[in-house]
């Protein structure tokens, strides 16, 4: 199980860090390993747990034996559920139970370390200024609209392959787009302006202009091409790209 360093001061920022690597790592196990996460889930194993850890990666695992824990403890039991009901709204559920044990874990070092008011405040806006796991795995994080392919493909940019047939144009516009930033090295103010508040569904983190995007055409939510293993080479020959989480509900009856 995952146990703390030996309890040496800490400061705001560390257990910061903590909390986005922890963070990171379930965010893995509810989008892109989504597939892999519902397999471990399997509803006649005993009591399970979703771990992320300070290495970015997450494990599903019996629950620990010590008493009192070590650390809090996540949802205990969310592989019982798996198959009582839709898939969205269990993996839902797993994702706000991980937010709660992600707060829970903060600001347990929060009080081990002896942070004072304006620490555990500071905090908390560190924290805060994130999206929710919840928030991602819903598709509720607020993002704003994608441009339309004429304002993609102004007269600064090339045209993108114009043999294409019209009804895959749209997007496989804003993968070419995309890649034209990445490749090119350009920083469109306008394009950070309108695209900055929009989330990668993998990891939460801000749109870029410098870093290679693609677009799912099933959700329609935006991923960095390196979070759910997409190169800008590979993204020109796909015409209808689907990520993973979609391309695993497909995949199930």
């Amino acid at each position: 199980m995952d146990v703390a360093a030996p309890y040496s001061s800490r400061t705001v920022e560390e257990v910061f860090r903590d909390f986005k690597a922890r963070r990171a790592g379930l965010l893995k196990a509810l989008t892109t390993d989504v597939n892999l996460f519902f397999q471990q889930c399997d509803p006649e194993k005993e009591n399970l747990c979703l771990y992320g850890f300070p290495s970015e990666q997450w494990k599903v695992n019996l629950p620990a034996e010590e008493v009192p824990p070590e650390l809090p403890e996540p949802a205990l039991g969310i592989n019982f559920a798996r198959d009582g009901m839709q898939e969205k709204d269990w993996l839902a559920l797993v994702a706000v139970h991980s937010d709660a044990w992600l707060l829970a874990v903060a600001f347990y070092f929060g009080a081990r370390f002896q942070f004072d008011k304006n620490d555990r405040k500071r905090l908390f806006n560190m924290i805060n200024e994130l999206p929710t796991i919840f928030e991602i795995v819903t598709g509720s994080a607020k993002k704003v609209k994608e441009k339309s392919t004429n304002s993609n493909h102004g007269s600064n940019k090339p045209k993108s392959n114009s043999k294409r047939g019209s009804e895959s144009q749209g997007k496989y516009a804003k993968v070419m787009q995309a890649r034209e930033d990445y490749e090119d090295g350009t920083d469109d103010e306008d394009d950070d302006d309108e695209h900055g508040e929009t989330l990668c569904g993998a990891c939460g983190e801000n749109y870029a202009s410098d870093e290679f995007w693609i677009c799912c055409d099933v959700c329609e939510k935006w991923f960095h091409g390196k979070c759910v293993k997409i190169t800008p080479a590979r993204a020109e020959h796909i015409k209808q790209y689907k990520c993973p989480s979609c391309s695993n509900k497909r995949a199930r009856p």
